[in-house]
């Protein structure tokens, strides 16, 4: 291999009697010139790996010498022209890897003498070309990654006796797996993983005992309840990989599993395929495993102890599963362990203190656990160690200082524990830490103003602490961060106003003590020390004097007030009798006038919304504030009853996602809300209007906003509120595009000995919980159901009554059927860009997001996570969705 740049040098083309030409690995551009067909005698072509564009010249299929034709990694473009079928002589055609389109050409059934093809990785498109299967001498076809659709032939195994690679993986190939597939005895490399096979996984494939690579992950196969298959492979011994994962096998890991090639198997990945019990002891058996996945799935049941066997074991998934007990030192025997994942468990007892003697050690992901006690300070001798996530446990005690010594790290989550005391300066250290989330401990202390040395930082949460102190300004230093976050804390002092901080909005500071700065955080402005003194003292003397006024003054003032108010409603049109049963203000009531005027009497031209119960009109207050008058239509007698219901629940409820009600205007032939007005409408309108867009960040930050609006009426308020009516126009988004939940009309609000309500109130179908039903029975599940719906309309931009949705199929099942390897095919187009470098990144957070969307929609109310859960781990992926 060499490397010669530019175009290829036309004098190779000039040359007489060439036999072999081979400039593979190099980095030639431009195209392949036509004169390539001199060469009457040329036997190997290999212009393997470089930069080349253009056409496949037609020059080249008359070379009837050829034997060998290698155009593999290279930019070619258009159809792969018939002509092809003129290499009679062709023992090897690889072309994978190009820009390839159009069918693959009939002509490839002349090609008596093909050993191996290699056409994947470009566009080809139509039928799997089954005129390939019918050459007898074939060892290799790769046709994987291209838009090729159909079935495998009934009669493979006689039509490919010699075949011994089969790469058919990443297409849309359905059907089930040939039962003649098993007299392909010579067969070693099988790959049919990413398509749309189905049915059993038959015991036949024990017959192929000189396969070493099966992949048949990602389809719907399916397993008897044993997974018997599984004991019917411990016939195979020089098995190296077995990757299932994706397909709903739905039965109990088999205790033969420890049969399986136990002295060559190098991987063995299950992920997310419905398997239930307990991991058999027998796994320890698998002595060369280096990757063992079986995430995702019903496993119980604690961590065989024999795990300690797998010496060599570099990757270790147990995550998204129901394992117990504790995480036993039998797990720091694996010496050449690299990334520990056991994420959403409940897992318990505290950390084992040797796992700090792991040093090969890059990732560690414990969150979502039961875990306690104190963070070993062991943990800083993992020098290698890049991510690091213990959030959601019971950790408590301090941060140890060694957190300092992950020179290494990029990201660390220890976020929802009880951390306690205060930040370590020494955490100024990890320079390369890119997030940092502390949030929803009992932090307390200072900013450590050694923070303004972790130069890569993009992500810092410090939310919901007990920090005091400033925010030291030499954070102004970290131009990299974009996301910060120091609400709910006790802060005091000035806001620092450059660097980061000039892209920041008021919602990283909301609620702290003190703070001031410039007017866009919403804080007020500071003041020097003396002004703060004085303003003190005059605070002082301004209590003590209308304390004694009002002893000397307060009836009299009370019986005036009374009688102005007697007054003026008298003055008022007669028609103007106030409902005062409900007491929703935030200011004094509007009058019906004073409402008319504001909306230029309910003109047409205000008109930005209607419903079932009324309409929106823009408007404009006296005092310069913009609002949106909710006007409801009293011919409806639901509509009182609406009225009454969002009265009644937005009373007492305060929350920066929920809508906020200003005012009523109520008498007896009107009545109407007067809310916050939202600039930016509808998350309806941004979903399904095309003047507006909201890429993959928007749409996760706007979802987290509504399960926190959901999570604070399920959760934080000593009623149980339930919304019944989630859907993406009751989703308003103000200047900040932060989302707020609206539309009360229909909520039902539950005592604390309550859990469920029944209603005949029917709300938007297609986000109606199966439990509704004929009895209407609602419960904050049934809310968690229907947010699942709209997180995956959301993301897919499709609504659940699209009409592709007949009585066979539904969002929900489309949105299953597409996890986790088709997520493309159901995610919105708008959301692909695929120059996009980190493009599988961000669909690994769709698919995530999709997940906790199919977890909302268990068909049982008992099965389906509660809106805390979704807060989590939706927060959890946005911060994975911010690396990108």
């Amino acid at each position: 291999m060499n490397e010669f740049d530019g175009p290829i040098l036309s004098e190779i083309w000039h040359l007489s009697n060439l036999q072999k030409i081979q400039l593979g690995f190099n980095h030639f551009e431009g195209t392949i010139p036509q004169e390539i067909g001199i060469h009457g005698n040329l036997v190997h072509l290999s212009i393997q790996s470089n930069q080349l564009t253009g056409r496949i010249p037609l020059s080249i299929f008359n070379i009837s010498s050829l034997q060998s034709l290698i155009l593999a990694e290279n930019n070619l473009f258009g159809p792969l022209p018939g002509e092809v079928g003129n290499l009679t002589k062709l023992q090897t055609l690889f072309l994978t890897d190009n820009m390839l389109t159009g069918e693959i050409p009939k002509g490839v059934s002349n090609l008596i003498d093909l050993v191996k093809i290699n056409l994947g990785l470009n566009k080809f498109v139509d039928s799997l070309p089954m005129e390939i299967f019918n050459i007898t001498g074939m060892r290799v076809i790769e046709l994987l990654g291209n838009n090729l659709t159909g079935t495998l032939p009934l009669n493979i195994g006689s039509m490919l006796p010699n075949i011994e690679g089969l790469f058919l993986s990443s297409m849309h190939l359905f059907g089930t797996i040939p039962h003649s597939l098993s007299n392909c005895s010579k067969l070693i490399y099988l790959d049919l993983g990413n398509n749309r096979l189905t049915g059993l996984i038959s015991n036949s494939l024990g017959y192929l005992t000189h396969l070493k690579y099966l992949f048949l992950d990602g389809n719907y196969l399916i397993s008897d309840t044993t997974l018997s298959f599984l004991t019917s492979l411990s016939n195979w011994r020089d098995l190296k990989s077995l990757q299932l994962s994706g397909n709903p096998l739905n039965g109990v890991l088999p205790i033969s599993l420890g049969n399986l090639s136990g002295t060559s198997l190098l991987h063995f990945k299950a992920s997310n395929c419905i398997i239930k019990g307990e991991i058999p002891r027998e796994i320890g058996n698998l002595s060369s495993l280096i990757d063992l996945d079986l995430s995702g799935n019903d496993l119980i049941g604690s961590i065989p102890t024999t795990i300690s066997n797998l010496r060599f074991l570099q990757l270790f998934n147990l995550s998204h599963n129901k394992l117990s007990g504790f995480i036993g030192d039998d797990l720091c025997k694996l010496q050449n362990l690299g990334y520990l994942h056991l994420t959403e468990n409940q897992l318990s007892g505290s950390l084992p203190n040797c796992l700090g003697n792991l040093t090969s050690l890059q990732e560690i992901f414990l969150g979502f656990n039961k875990l306690h006690s104190n963070i070993p300070a062991s943990l800083g001798n993992l020098k290698n160690l890049l991510k690091l996530d213990l959030s959601s446990n019971n950790l408590d005690g301090s941060l140890p200082q060694e957190i300092g010594n992950l020179k290494a790290a990029i990201y660390l989550n220890l976020s929802m524990n009880t951390l306690s005391n205060g930040i370590p300066r020494e955490i100024g250290g990890l320079q390369n830490l890119i997030q940092l989330s502390l949030r929803d401990n009992k932090l307390q202390g200072s900013i450590p103003g050694s923070m303004s040395s972790m130069s890569a930082l993009e992500f810092l949460d410090l939310s919901h602490n007990n920090v005091s102190g400033s925010i030291p300004k030499s954070l102004e230093k970290l131009l990299n961060l974009k996301y910060f976050n120091v609400s709910f804390n006790k802060l005091v002092g000035e806001i620092p106003s450059d660097g980061p901080f000039k892209n920041l909005s008021g919602q990283s500071f909301i609620s702290n003590e003190e703070l001031c700065g410039s007017p866009r955080f919403h804080v007020p402005s500071c003041h020097n020390s003396t002004s703060k003194h004085r303003s003190k003292r005059r605070k002082v003397l301004v209590i003590f004097l209308l304390a004694g006024i009002a002893l000397v003054l307060l009836v009299p003032i009370v019986f005036v007030l009374v009688w102005i108010r007697f007054i003026r409603g008298k003055r008022n049109d007669p028609r103007q009798t106030f409902d005062s049963s409900y007491v929703v203000s935030t200011r004094g009531r509007i009058s019906y006038y004073e409402l008319l005027q504001a909306t230029n009497s309910l003109s047409e031209s205000n008109l930005i919304g209607s419903g079932s119960f009324g309409s929106v009109y823009k408007g404009i207050l006296r005092d310069g504030t913009l609002i949106a008058a909710k006007v409801f239509n009293l011919q409806l007698q639901a509509a009182f009853r609406s009225f009454d219901t969002e009265c009644q629940v937005l009373r007492n409820l305060r929350h920066r996602n929920l809508t906020k009600v200003i005012t009523s205007c109520s008498n007896l032939e009107f009545k109407a809300l007067v809310l916050q007005y939202m600039p930016n409408g509808s998350l309806d309108k941004w979903l399904y209007s095309h003047n507006y867009f909201l890429d993959i960040k928007h749409r996760l930050s706007i979802m987290i906003d509504v399960a926190c609006a959901l999570e604070y009426l399920h959760h934080g308020f000593p009623l149980l509120v339930i919304h019944c009516d989630l859907k993406p126009s009751n989703v308003l988004l103000d200047e900040d595009m932060v989302a707020h939940l609206s539309d009360f009309g229909i909520s039902k609000l539950l005592s604390e000995d309550k859990s469920a309500s029944y209603t005949k109130t029917l709300a938007t179908l297609g986000y109606i919980a199966p439990e509704y039903g004929l009895e209407g029975l609602v419960s904050t599940k049934y809310d968690v159901y229907s947010y699942g719906i709209m997180l995956m309309e959301t993301f897919t931009r499709t609504k659940p009554s699209d009409e592709m949705f007949d009585g066979a199929l539904s969002l929900k099942q489309w949105v299953r059927n597409s996890l986790p390897h088709s997520v493309t095919e159901v995610v919105d187009a708008n959301l692909i860009t695929p120059r996009d470098n980190y493009l599988e990144r961000k669909l690994d957070c769709v698919v995530s997001t999709m997940n906790v969307a199919l977890d909302c929609c268990v068909e049982s109310p008992r099965g389906r996570i509660d809106m805390k859960d979704v807060v989590a781990r939706l927060k959890m992926i946005q911060i994975q969705l911010l690396a990108c």
